[in-house]
């Protein structure tokens, strides 16, 4: 009788709308991984042990298997969204309990964990104070929303290039309110140890003092803090001497350090910052490598300093490593963070839950976590979605098959049912 191979065909195509029906209904489903029906074809064991006339007895389900390919990216205006574009899944962490999914569409809790729509953390490297990243093993991800510390300006760096064509000022002695006293003049501004912002004044002053060979040129330089000259206001004593060569390069700074030729030693008093003015000035360091003495007008080619003030958390976003990284309202940037990917050597061993999630099997085998891009693990793209892969003209061509396919079926039984009532109706 043919009814049991009829039958198993119409539980495999039913099982094969099931699939169908689920890729489409997930189509909209950011990082779902549409499945397929695997079947099997299913024979009686034969009592000799052999045989080369057997009739199968139909089909069965050998498995149903989820396609881990690449959904189409998708860009989105919430920062915390982010797409894998690659191998690898998120880490997430429920109470301990360890979850992984491709659906990147996260939100920050009050903790400043970041969290998917069930309440599972995003897991990482964490980075403290300074923004460097514990490697050890990967924790939730907490953003550190606290404000950024001032930092004192250290070293101011310039590059100029100062006329050669300039004459030597007539009007002595030098006075920063006299422009006749000086020949070019800059500012910066810089920090003190309390992030307070103070303007820096740097004056040059051609000198016609013969210079030792190969100098061929000096330059006198004055700075001046907020209007005071550093450490001593009474009086404006140069800070120090620039040399040019008969190239128009800079050869020689004096007083300078053997470590730094090229910078003067600046005592910076203010009467804002955590250091006193006389007692305990703030030492910074003014690099004048790579000025130029040329016969063309006076430029600044390069100014900066390292300095800053305090800053708040304004916005943060996620690079392709995963690295989290925070910008704040002085202009200062910081890593926050770091998110980790895991992957599998046979994904689909995995264990779908629902909600986007799977979960490890002996079968999957061990996760092997790392930062994105390392490895065999995808990038990340951040403001960004993975769109389900289900292919939606496919699956509707698939149903239609699948649904001759359960019409055939059901003709066949039909058929047996005749055959069988013509066998009943024998006289």
């Amino acid at each position: 009788m043919g009814f049991q191979q009829g039958l198993s065909g119409l539980n495999a195509a039913s099982k094969s709308l099931d699939v169908i029906g689920n890729n489409i209904s997930n189509a909209n489903t950011v990082g779902f991984k549409m499945a397929q029906a695997q079947f099997a074809d299913v024979f009686a064991n034969s009592l000799s042990g052999g045989g080369t006339n057997n009739v199968g007895i139909g089909t069965r389900v050998a498995a149903v298997a989820q396609q881990f390919t690449q959904g189409n990216i998708t860009g989105t205006n919430n920062p915390l969204d982010i797409a894998i574009n690659g191998a690898g899944f998120f880490r997430m962490t429920t109470d301990g309990a360890i979850t992984y999914s491709r659906n990147g569409q996260f939100q920050m809790d009050k903790n400043g964990g970041i969290v998917n729509a069930q309440g599972a953390q995003l897991t990482g490297y964490v980075a403290n104070s300074q923004g460097v990243l514990a490697t050890g093993s990967a924790t939730p991800i907490i953003v550190n929303t606290s404000d950024v510390a001032a930092s004192q300006t250290t070293k101011v760096s310039t590059q100029i290039n100062l006329d050669s064509r300039e004459l030597v000022p007539t009007a002595t002695p030098f006075n920063p309110s006299d422009p006749t006293t000086f020949n070019k003049a800059t500012s910066v501004e810089v920090f003190d140890s309390l992030g307070n912002p103070h303007v820096l004044q740097s004056f040059y002053v051609k000198t016609s003092a013969v210079p030792t060979p190969p100098v061929t040129k000096l330059w006198d330089v004055y700075t001046v803090v907020d209007g005071v000259l550093p450490v001593s206001p009474a009086t404006f004593s140069k800070n120090g001497t620039i040399g040019f060569d008969a190239f128009g390069k800079v050869s020689s700074v004096s007083p300078s350090k053997a470590a730094t030729p090229f910078s003067l030693d600046l005592l910076i008093a203010v009467t804002t910052g955590a250091k006193s003015p006389i007692s305990d000035p703030l030492p910074v360091k003014f690099d004048l490598t790579g000025s130029t003495q040329f016969g063309s007008p006076f430029s600044v080619n390069a100014l900066s300093q390292d300095g800053f003030t305090s800053g708040k958390l304004s916005k943060f976003n996620t690079a392709k490593d995963g690295s989290i990284v925070g910008s704040y309202t002085n202009g200062t940037t910081k890593i926050l963070g770091q998110i980790v990917l895991a992957n599998f050597v046979n994904p689909n061993g995995l264990q779908s839950l629902g909600d986007n999630q799977w979960n490890e099997t002996a079968t999957s085998g061990q996760a092997l976590t790392g930062p994105p891009g390392s490895g065999n693990l995808g990038q990340l793209s951040a403001s960004a979605t993975e769109d389900s892969n289900t292919d939606l003209t496919g699956e509707l061509v698939n149903m239609i098959t699948a649904q001759r396919i359960y019409q055939a079926n059901a003709q066949t039984i039909k058929t047996q049912d005749q055959v069988l009532q013509t066998l009943v109706n024998l006289r």
